[in-house]
């Protein structure tokens, strides 16, 4: 963009920002990646557990504290593998444009899920491996299956080349629950110009990116609007200005009426006092993208804390690992890193990987990198990290 255009855009904020609105910091990056995965770890022990089981099991209060599942208490499920994959996807594109002078985020980011569906024990289309491996790939507690979604698997299975987008007509949450890096990145790209064009382009990115496993419109479109909510979150607006931006951009798009539905549902929902297992019924179970957005709209806009919003999006019947994480997201960018629970963090599996690739999104437009190699040895690690090949 050049300046009159980064003036203008300076000018058309989409959303009123007073004079107490600040943008995000580092800490509020961190809150962002690191309550979700807790929601994930949080909703991991009662996934595949009905709210009757659920109480049964954990007493009138539900799940308020990580249980065991998959060999420990606060481990991650494929929600949060998948994520930290995205966040990498992204930075590693940045790094190749930076080099190359072009890049995709679509094909390199459709690379780092290939990756991932190698550490789930599984081999891509005519044995594709996608090299070099860079360094969270070499991260040994991400080769372990943690339930991965069929669709996401298959489809992956399926990519003739990285960047096509899936053939199925799948509307799973699988694209939604993993999209929050795409609205950290695109503010952090576009600060402090953060205008309809910055809005439009976290829409379009977080929907071609759910697009590549999730054919159906809701699929995709659910992720598009999911990212314009953390980028919104993320430049200092306030929780019922992101909706309506992601509404609007639901409005203006072709087959976007259903997943617009099912966020006006929760946004009346949350404002007649109906109560939240109720509502939570209404709603769905967050199986599919469109429901676990509501979900996780509907308990953030009418929790008291982080902590109660989160608790509150995994005791239902359904997806709740899902609905848990996209939750912590949307209160974690907003409260910051301070705002989990101790209980919920010093355990949480991966807490200093799932911070650093908070950290490198909030970092990454400084790196020393560009189309003449590194210049310092930052840039050689950086490199090593994240190679843009």
């Amino acid at each position: 963009m050049d300046k009159a255009g980064e003036r203008s855009g300076a000018a058309s904020r989409p959303w009123p920002r007073g004079p107490s609105a600040q943008g995000a910091s580092v800490d509020r990056f961190r809150g962002c990646l690191l309550a979700g995965a807790a929601g994930d770890a949080l909703g991991a022990a009662v996934e595949f557990m009905s709210r009757a089981q659920i109480h049964q099991r954990f007493g009138a209060d539900g799940i308020t504290d990580y249980a065991p599942a998959y060999g420990g208490r606060g481990r991650i499920t494929d929600d949060t593998q998948m994520t930290l994959f995205t966040a990498e996807g992204l930075l590693r594109a940045w790094v190749r444009g930076c080099m190359r002078g072009i890049t995709t985020y679509t094909g390199v980011t459709a690379n780092a899920y290939l990756r991932w569906l190698q550490t789930q024990g599984e081999r891509p289309r005519g044995g594709f491996h996608a090299e070099p491996d860079g360094w969270l790939f070499d991260q040994p507690q991400l080769h372990s299956r943690r339930a991965p979604g069929h669709t996401c698997l298959s489809a992956l299975h399926a990519m003739a080349e990285p960047g096509d987008p899936a053939s199925n007509d799948s509307k799973g949450c699988g694209g939604v629950m993993r999209s929050a890096p795409v609205g950290l990145f695109v503010w952090r790209k576009r600060t402090p110009h953060v205008d309809d064009e910055a809005v439009q382009e976290a829409f379009e990115l977080g929907t071609e990116l759910a697009a590549l496993t999730h054919g159906h419109p809701s699929g995709a479109l659910s992720s598009g609007a999911f990212a314009v909510l953390i980028l919104a979150l993320a430049d200092g607006a306030t929780l019922p200005e992101a909706v309506g931006a992601g509404k609007a951009r639901l409005g203006e798009a072709r087959d976007g009426e259903e997943t617009l539905r099912a966020i006006e549902r929760a946004e009346a929902l949350a404002g007649n006092g109906v109560p939240a297992e109720r509502a939570i019924d209404e709603l769905g179970q967050g199986w599919v993208a469109e429901e676990a957005l509501a979900i996780a709209i509907y308990c953030t806009l009418v929790a008291p804390d982080l902590e109660q919003g989160v608790v509150l999006a995994v005791n239902h019947d359904g997806d709740s690992d899902s609905t848990g994480s996209i939750t912590g997201n949307l209160l974690g960018i907003q409260h910051g890193v301070d705002a989990i629970p101790p209980g919920w963090l010093e355990p949480l599996e991966l807490r200093e990987v799932i911070a650093e690739v908070a950290e490198d999104l909030y970092t990454f437009r400084g790196w020393p990198v560009g189309m003449y190699g590194p210049v310092d040895e930052e840039g050689e690690r950086i490199l090593r990290k994240y190679p843009g090949l």
